[in-house]
């Protein structure tokens, strides 16, 4: 493990913390482009930001877990030998954590943990993978398991899979715990080797437009798209018996051997089409065009919502509120979908007048109060003081 970083503790937390605690900062993700590529083995470009998750954690001499949220101002306590998933509470990302430890023979004691966040939830930036992270970081500190980055990413994925219900791919627990400070990390998610590389941002801001859509559809219908994937390349399989996954075919494939009136060949093209804009998209970068990858964002919001079909009116609405700004270089939907943000590369003189427009027209249109965030590229999943 990387050594303490120096990052300022909320002070939300300072009533819970003592002279045997540990403090762990574990930040959301945005994700360039590369979206739910990650599930079908391919290519994503996420990135960690300077909103996270913190918690305090110490052990305790009892075989019971204390878990305090500030947020919720709630508290929950359950023995080691009974803990299970609560759908839809907040606690049920820790305690995913602690069962897949438990699995792997980790010898996990009693424990108190409180957590707090800026994370906005269901915007899309990964709160509850920052949450299975910071758990899983804590509790490897706390009892020095000695786990190594990539298993807590895998940990904190399983988590989510057995104990929220949500079929995840890995990129949002791998951006987590991976960030590095001004870099995207491009993921092979078949493999997991990964490669950074630095976002010159000189002049531009990312500037996040939370839509205040809750997507409540999106764990329901990402279980959806998964199977649809799936099921194409069955298709292909018949064909081509090498192909394990959307990763291992080509557009020709998709021609060949789905039928294109049918949705399944219009999620796979998608798919398909945007592991391609992930690997262009980072020449792009090397060569310091910005034009050029965010147009590669613009054609990735049309695919999300014209072939994925995991947008919704009001993220059609904001990006194509800012498509025609001269200050905006690219804008999409971020995220699982059916609400949360779209992440948008604006000139810095640009972004208030950007900000102070869209929540404008977003109002009259939708009657929603739009939120904006401002964010930096931020190391990962860390130690603090």
């Amino acid at each position: 493990m990387t050594g303490t970083k120096q990052y300022p503790i909320p002070v939300q937390l300072e009533p819970f913390i003592t002279s045997n605690t540990l403090i762990v900062r574990s930040p959301g993700r945005i994700n360039l482009i590369g979206e739910h590529t990650d599930y079908n083995n391919g290519f994503v470009l996420p990135a960690a930001i300077d909103k996270a998750v913190y918690v305090t954690i110490e052990k305790n001499d009892e075989e019971i877990i204390f878990l305090h949220s500030v947020d919720f101002n709630e508290s929950v306590e359950i023995k080691i030998a009974d803990i299970k998933p609560v759908p839809g509470h907040w606690s049920t990302y820790i305690l995913g954590v602690v069962d897949q430890l438990i699995k792997r023979e980790h010898p996990v004691l009693g424990f108190k943990l409180s957590i707090y966040g800026d994370v906005p939830l269901g915007a899309g930036l990964s709160s509850s993978a920052a949450v299975e992270c910071a758990a899983a970081f804590a509790l490897n500190e706390l009892f020095a398991f000695g786990i190594e980055r990539i298993e807590l990413a895998k940990i904190a994925q399983l988590a989510e899979h057995e104990f929220a219900g949500v079929k995840c791919g890995i990129m949002d627990q791998f951006a987590s715990l991976f960030g590095k400070k001004d870099n995207v990390i491009r993921l092979d998610c078949r493999s997991l080797a990964y490669e950074y590389f630095p976002l010159k941002l000189d002049g531009y801001k990312i500037v996040l437009l939370d839509s205040q859509v809750k997507h409540s559809l999106a764990s329901t219908e990402y279980n959806v798209r998964r199977s649809q994937c799936e099921s194409g390349v069955a298709e292909i399989k018949k064909r081509y018996p090498h192909v394990e996954s959307l990763r291992d075919v080509s557009l020709s494939m998709i021609e060949e051997c789905i039928n294109q009136d049918t949705i399944i060949y219009h999620r796979c093209r998608y798919v398909v089409e945007e592991n391609i804009r992930v690997q262009e998209g980072c020449i792009d970068l090397l060569n310091g065009n910005l034009t050029a990858f965010g147009e590669k964002m613009f054609a990735t919001h049309i695919g999300l919502s014209e072939q994925y079909g995991v947008s919704c009116k009001e993220l059609d609405f904001l990006v194509e509120a800012v498509k025609n700004m001269p200050a905006v270089v690219g804008a999409r939907m971020m995220g699982g979908g059916f609400g949360g943000c779209t992440i948008n590369i604006v000139e810095i003189n640009g972004v208030d007048t950007l900000i102070q427009s869209v929540t404008e027209k977003y109002h009259h249109e939708s009657g929603k109060e739009l939120k904006a965030y401002v964010v930096q590229i931020e190391d990962g999943t860390s130690l603090i003081s």
